[in-house]
């Protein structure tokens, strides 16, 4: 039973970081209907941009994110201008498929070059530290990131709710066209909503790196997490993939205490596969899409 619960801890905590990940992809995707298969490398991005600011300037890990997060912000708000915005007609949602992942491979190949493939990973002085509450181990990185997660996730939801902005994306995910008849410029919430999604992913990819050993082909193995993440919250409900993320984590976690840790990475994709057969629209997404 110990081990049982110390695994649902570990999972709920993994579990917000894989929210806030997962968080962009939605927010990308109820904006503009495309799957960004490039959120897995930009996760990447983020966690080396924070490993050589820790390496070469001493920067905490945790800090980089005041750097790192407007940074890739320039960056997802580039893509969309420059590669996804000029695509027309209707196949727009295949096409940015190919668009968005062949910008995965450029990230990946110039990750590649810069510090070759070798695993690597952002070592601070605590990052092995621990609390130990009620008999149980908390790790002091996991814990840290997992409040950081959900005060990043809870700013993202005041910006959707409670600004301009956030009613134009509203408009704009429920019906396009008639939020540009009422003065959205759909154009631009598309960039600044892409541009959300990369800081989210840069946010996420600081604590990824000091989590997971990583090298620059591990958005591989990302994006197929954060599209099951999406995929059984729901596509395009931020809620719906919080909740999704937080069930993935543990169940993650309890497969790997219970038989072993290659087991609970397959769960991930067993999940995926389930429900792509059983509900393909998730489990929140009948209820909520459109509503972010």
């Amino acid at each position: 039973m110990h081990a049982l619960i110390q695994a649902i801890i570990l999972g709920i905590l993994t579990g917000g970081v894989y929210a806030l990940m997962a968080s962009g992809q939605t927010l990308i995707f109820g904006i503009m209907k495309i799957v960004n298969l490039a959120q897995g490398a930009l996760v990447v991005l983020g966690a080396y941009l924070t490993y050589t600011l820790f390496t070469t300037f001493g920067l905490d890990p945790f800090l980089s994110i005041v750097i790192t997060t407007p940074l890739l912000f320039l960056v997802g708000v580039v893509v969309q201008r420059v590669l996804i915005r000029p695509l027309r007609g209707s196949d727009v949602a295949e096409l940015s498929l190919l668009v968005t992942f062949a910008v995965a491979l450029a990230i990946e190949g110039a990750l590649s070059f810069a510090y070759g493939s070798t695993l690597t990973n952002v070592q601070p002085a605590y990052a092995n530290s621990s609390w130990t509450v009620l008999g149980f181990q908390v790790s002091v990185v996991r814990f840290v990131a997992f409040v950081l997660s959900l005060v990043l996730l809870a700013a993202l939801y005041f910006i959707l709710q409670r600004t301009k902005f956030g009613r134009s994306v509203r408009a704009t995910v429920q019906n396009p066209a008639s939020a540009e008849l009422l003065g959205v410029n759909a154009s631009r919430v598309s960039a600044i909503g892409f541009g959300l999604g990369a800081a989210t992913a840069a946010a996420a990819g600081s604590v990824f790196g000091m989590l997971n050993a990583f090298n620059p082909g591990s958005h591989y193995d990302l994006i197929s997490r954060l599209l099951t993440v999406v995929v059984l919250g729901g596509l395009g409900s931020i809620g719906g993939s919080v909740i999704a993320a937080l069930v993935m984590g543990v169940a993650s976690s309890i497969v790997s205490a219970e038989a072993a840790p290659i087991w609970g990475d397959f769960t991930f994709f067993v999940v995926l596969l389930l429900v792509l057969l059983l509900r393909p629209r998730g489990l929140f997404g009948a209820r909520v899409r459109g509503a972010l």
